[in-house]
């Protein structure tokens, strides 16, 4: 059989196991689990440097129409209850570490903190978490500036409810995030963590009491805060101020126990949620890529099809035969690869639907649960 020819029935053979066959989606394997470094010596109180997470900023752009932020898998409601639950988890995450002191989620208005956790939800879905996180610490020294983490689900945690109780998807970038701060605050002298608790104390007395209490901090060449003078130990205004700011981590202790009642609150519906986000979210993107695949392979192939060249003697039946065979039965498949293609795109529209649907069901869930 003359080359032209070959070429048309390999064309039509091609596209008829794509239509067949589709794509072949591999499984998504579980991620390596990347665990919060551990202190493995008793850190001396005086360096013991206690931590507030304020509630992410929701990343939820303004001016956009519902539809606008339904393409981009935005959904306020959930967004909102989001930037609790996952400051949440980072608190939890330090905690455990035993890295730190006291580790509390608060919000914005607690600030005389000695060091401070803010951040922005850039994406948030089953199938990815990204963050923006700044930390400071109270003398004004940025430890992560913006930095970017994000990060795929280990899909280990999406195999049974037992998994996903025991690990969220995500914990890995909360994981990232403690040990990088653990790797800023070694990078300090040990007479650097113990200025950051002495401004942090005079900072509080400061604001509560400028006139007696003022006068003890400063700035350096660099714009931080430093102690220019410590108050008397028998000071009884300074000793007064320090109860109050006894109390008043009381109150944000009260107040974290309010965002962990949130967040367990929301764990199981909104780690199913997250679960059926991704399969979905999976399932639309391969869809769309099988779609893309069928559609291009079958509209090139119709173009091989009628294109296959004349390649036989006008007195050669047998070979004519064979040519329009070639060239009906590649049209033939081509098009229904392309048909197949444009029903892969139907299936796509369908999975996005239904994200769409379980994201409205799980909003009506947490929406009463927000807290401005």
């Amino acid at each position: 059989m003359r080359r032209g020819m070959r070429w048309g029935l390999a064309a039509a053979g091609c596209v008829a196991l794509v239509a067949a066959a589709g794509c072949v989606v591999n499984e998504s394997k579980p991620l390596p689990k990347v665990n919060p470094i551990q202190a493995d010596r008793q850190i001396p109180q005086d360096e013991l440097l206690d931590v507030v997470v304020h509630p992410l900023d929701p990343g939820i752009p303004p001016n956009l129409d519902p539809k606008a932020l339904d393409k981009q898998r935005i959904n306020p409601d959930i967004r909102k209850a989001e930037s609790r639950y996952v400051a949440t988890l980072l608190r939890s995450t330090l905690e455990t570490s035993g890295q730190w002191g006291a580790v509390r989620v608060a919000p914005e208005s607690a600030q005389f903190i000695d060091v401070i956790v803010s951040g922005k939800i850039v994406e948030s879905t089953g199938a990815k978490l990204a963050l923006d996180i700044t930390v400071k610490d109270s003398t004004g020294r940025v430890w992560i500036n913006a930095r970017r983490y994000q990060t795929p689900p280990d899909t280990g945690s999406y195999k049974t409810d037992a998994a996903l109780k025991a690990r969220d998807p995500f914990q890995n970038l909360y994981s990232a995030i403690a040990n990088d701060m653990v790797a800023a605050r070694d990078a300090l002298q040990g007479a650097d963590r113990r200025d950051i608790r002495r401004v942090t104390q005079l900072e509080f007395a400061n604001d509560l009491a400028p006139t007696a209490m003022g006068g003890y901090l400063a700035k350096d060449p660099k714009g931080l805060v430093k102690v220019a003078r410590l108050p008397a130990t028998d000071d009884p205004i300074a000793t007064r101020v320090e109860r109050i700011r006894q109390r008043d981590a009381g109150v944000i202790d009260t107040v974290n126990g309010y965002y962990a009642n949130f967040s367990d609150q929301m764990n199981a519906s909104y780690g199913q949620w997250r679960r059926a986000s991704f399969e979905e979210i999976e399932k639309e993107q391969r869809a769309l890529n099988q779609a893309r695949t069928r559609t291009y392979l079958g509209a090139a192939a119709v173009l091989a099809s009628v294109f296959v060249p004349n390649q036989c003697s006008p007195y050669d039946y047998n070979c004519q035969r064979v040519q329009s065979a070639a060239r009906y039965g590649g049209a033939i498949g081509a098009t229904a690869a392309f048909l197949s293609g444009l029903k892969k795109y139907a299936d796509a529209k369908v999975h996005a639907q239904a994200l769409k649907e379980m994201s409205e069901t799980f909003q009506s869930e947490v929406a009463p649960q927000v807290i401005d």
